[in-house]
């Protein structure tokens, strides 16, 4: 009986370790590889990389995944300055020609931040001006670490924060559609298509980010 519960055990560690392996780095810790500015140009000066942190001080511009991504589960960590402003975009393209836009996880000091007081729909872990947290965000304060998520499958989407799942959408549904019509992006014809780059933006408030890694569903 032992050994029956020593071999189960061990099988489920080999199934964790082998989940655990289909996620991907998306940051090494110690350089830019995988990100670039729309054109493939280097990051901005803005742009630093320290301690196995990707870290933002002044204007750097945004950074863009090389790969498009459809269905993925993607993670990261990350932090503000005090009353800073950031954002995680994907299925981000280039609407009409000229404008990179996506889908954005908010990333806000809620408390200090003046976009704050403009409805829940900008507020942290939000799809920003499309959708507000579908449950209550528990955001660190500034200078504090927050683990974020976003899992995306078959047109679903899911915000984590925390370790709590506190926003849920459709884009199929007749909601988002509703949703996006009533958001800054409904001129935008051809805005999330379901698929693009990931990119990380740059609002010139002091972030860093740590720990980003993907797997694709």
């Amino acid at each position: 009986m032992k050994k029956l519960l020593l071999v189960a055990l061990a099988a489920i560690s080999l199934v964790s370790a082998a989940v655990a392996e289909e996620y991907v780095p998306l940051f090494d810790g110690k350089t830019f590889s995988g990100w670039a500015g729309p054109a493939g140009e280097k990051p901005g000066e803005g742009w630093s990389i320290a301690d196995g942190e990707l870290r933002l001080d002044g204007k750097g511009g945004n950074l863009f995944s090389e790969k498009e991504y459809v269905n993925f589960d993607l993670e990261w960590e990350w932090k503000l300055a005090e009353g800073g402003n950031n954002g995680l975009k994907y299925w981000v393209t280039k609407v009409g020609g000229k404008e990179w836009l996506g889908i954005e996880y908010q990333m806000l000091d809620d408390q200090k931040h003046p976009d704050s007081k403009n409805g829940a729909k900008r507020l942290t872990a939000s799809f920003y001006d499309i959708q507000a947290p579908t449950a209550k965000t528990k955001v660190k304060p500034s200078g504090e670490w927050n683990h974020s998520r976003i899992v995306v499958k078959d047109g679903k989407l899911q915000h984590w924060l925390n370790g709590e799942l506190v926003g849920e959408a459709d884009t199929n549904s007749p909601e988002w559609k509703a949703n996006v019509a009533a958001s800054k992006f409904k001129d935008k014809a051809g805005f999330a298509p379901g698929k693009g780059r990931i990119m990380i933006t740059d609002h010139s408030d002091k972030t860093w980010y740590r720990n980003i890694r993907i797997k694709e569903l």
